[in-house]
């Protein structure tokens, strides 16, 4: 294996762009002046082709009007050496985080070497800035990598003296996971004080009552021993139950019962559930009223009659700790995710467009008035807005309409709205276009981009304060391409009536779609064992929650699963079949033929 690094770089007789808005950036956020910036793309290609098929892999990517390339020694005819520079600033992503752009060079590369590159073939993709400024310092341009270009949580930032800019270290993040898993029980028999510590470590987010609710689950739960489990809950039943427990899937607080007081009449009274008084109760009074309200507080989005041939689908959700954490990522996430759910309801909507609202701390903030750990509301407001144009745009979604509102009580914590529009046939065959079933003995189907570490307590951690300590494995970068291909896959699967049931991996991965499905027929057995890894050394907890974005969840007929995974094939997209449903009462969750979940459904 061979390490290529392949260079491509703007000609210096255009414009950089990129150069030019940092020169901007530096002096409006930093006040540090910047004379001189120029950019490169760097792809380290480890592999065991030759140097000559790196130089044409270099050779077909790069525009030859725009852009020159090199690799090694070798360059293009049109090459230019770069100025030189003060200072060379270098940006990559950290190991285990999604790398979109790594990953669509590996596809790239296929097309040019004409074949795949193998699992032990790697690409890893870093943007560097060659700067100069009159006064500058190390300590300025590390600022500028920190503050305006890289989220520390998922990139690293290289700062090199100008005469190194030539001999740059080789960017390889490997993830260093350990081929051994392992599967960890707790014994709940403890303190009050211990349940409360262990749910914090564990990043549960679950009260000292639902801790104890937990406890008496297992102390009462019965036929464990007929599958090779004792009294004490694995890590993975723990998991399960946090992010179905979770503020962000069970909106706790919205279904509380509240004690009001109006300050200014003094009258007092009881509500049950916000959530059921004035969001579902107001719906149910409006459909008395209306005819159009198809589906509503059932299925991921709501649907509404739109005219004798198809039904109208909308869905807005918010991603906000995400996208406080990773701007971009963050809120690249919130609008691929949402759109996942139109396309996941009923028999699976097709999409027509976005839509945004931010609430966002004023951008003229001090930065003595941001808490330590987190963004400015300027970087954020930034960082969101491209995530959300570029994630549905890089999936072939347009925005159609949006909002902000600024406010110092959002500094804390922003609010990111997502939302999205589709189309949903009245009826696909003889099954109505808004609705969905599961039959015992249908196959459990995953199909989208593989399963990482990143994701991890998606759920638990945004129901969470933000805190300079939250975790950075609970942003996943969200991969609009990867969810392109598998829209299209899908409105072909579903027009053939391929499959029976779809719904999205959210915010719990596979334990909240399969989990919520098995509701459906009563019980399932789940194989993690099959799952698509990013990488090896994942523990069966983490491959059950992980927040799988550009993944979607399948009930298949038996009878129909050869024609499922031909015209997955043919489109490019991976799907697994990853056990059955069935009518047990039980999510069985197994692990390389052993049971490491069993929970009552």
């Amino acid at each position: 294996m061979k390490n290529y690094r392949i260079e491509l770089a703007a000609l210096p007789v255009w414009r950089d762009s990129r150069a030019e808005a940092l020169i901007r950036q530096a002096k409006a956020v930093c006040g540090i002046q910047l004379d001189r910036v120029a950019t490169r793309d760097v792809y380290t290609l480890v592999s065991d082709c030759s140097s000559a098929e790196a130089e044409k892999i270099a050779g077909l990517l790069y525009n030859p009007v725009l852009q020159m390339w090199r690799v090694g020694e070798s360059v293009s005819g049109n090459f230019v050496p770069a100025e030189k520079c003060d200072y060379l600033l270098s940006i990559g992503f950290k190991p285990g985080v999604t790398d979109n752009v790594s990953r669509t060079f590996r596809t790239a590369a296929a097309d040019i070497l004409g074949r795949k590159l193998r699992e032990d073939e790697y690409v890893f993709s870093s943007t560097e800035y060659l700067v100069s400024g009159k006064d500058l310092c190390e300590k300025d341009v590390r600022t500028i990598g920190y503050k305006l270009l890289a989220n520390e949580l998922i990139q690293s930032v290289l700062v090199l003296d100008g005469s190194e800019s030539e001999n740059v270290p080789e960017n390889l993040p490997f993830m260093n996971a350990s081929e051994k898993v392992q599967v960890k029980k707790y014994n709940l028999e403890v303190s009050d004080d211990e349940l409360v510590e262990l749910s914090k470590k564990g990043i549960l987010a679950l009260s000292l009552e639902e801790m104890k609710s937990i406890q008496n689950y297992f102390r009462n739960a019965s036929g464990r021993e007929a599958v090779g489990l004792d009294a004490n809950p694995t890590d993975v039943e723990l998991e399960v139950l946090a992010q179905t427990w979770s503020e962000h899937c069970k909106h706790k607080i919205f279904s509380a019962e509240i004690d009001y007081e109006n300050c200014e009449t003094g009258e007092k009274e009881t509500i049950d559930s916000c959530y059921k008084t004035f969001i579902k109760g107001s719906t149910k009074a409006i459909s008395e009223k209306v005819p159009y309200l198809v589906s509503v507080f059932k299925d991921n989005a709501g649907v509404i009659d739109f005219n004798d041939k198809c039904d109208v689908v909308y869905k807005v959700e918010t991603h906000n700790s995400p996208s406080a954490l990773d701007p971009y990522g963050g809120a690249m996430t919130g609008i691929v995710g949402v759109n996942r759910d139109p396309m996941g309801t009923g028999q699976g909507a097709e999409l027509l467009i976005n839509v945004w609202g931010y609430c966002l701390g004023s951008p003229f903030t001090a930065d003595s008035n941001v808490p330590e750990g987190l963004l400015h509301p300027r970087r954020l407001r930034d960082g969101v807005h491209k995530g959300v144009i570029d994630g549905g745009n890089q999936s072939g979604i347009p925005y159609g309409n949006g909002w902000e509102y600024f406010d110092e009580r959002y500094i804390g914590k922003p609010l990111v709205y997502c939302g999205t529009v589709g189309t949903l046939p009245k009826k696909i065959g003889n099954v109505k276009g808004a609705e969905k079933t599961i039959c015992p003995g249908d196959l459990i189907v995953m199909g989208g981009g593989r399963i990482g570490k990143d994701g991890i307590h998606g759920a638990t951690f945004s129901s969470e304060e933000l805190h300079k300590d939250s975790p950075v494995q609970a942003v996943q970068i969200g991969d609009p391409i990867t969810q392109k291909k598998l829209g299209d896959f899908i409105f072909e699967a579903r027009d053939r009536g391929l499959y029976r049931f779809i719904t999205d991996n959210g915010a719990g991965g596979l334990s909240s779609s399969v989990g919520e499905m098995a509701g459906e027929c009563g019980g399932c057995r789940l194989d993690l064992s099959k799952a698509p890894l990013k990488y090896a050394g994942m523990d069966p907890w983490e491959i059950l929650v992980s927040e799988a974005q550009e993944r979607m969840s399948f009930a298949v007929p038996p009878e129909k699963i050869d024609e499922f995974k031909k015209l997955a094939a043919e489109r490019d997209v991976e799907v697994t079949v990853m056990g059955e449903f069935n009518n047990s009462g039980l999510f069985q969750v197994e692990y390389n033929g052993e049971t490491v979940a069993c929970l009552d459904i």
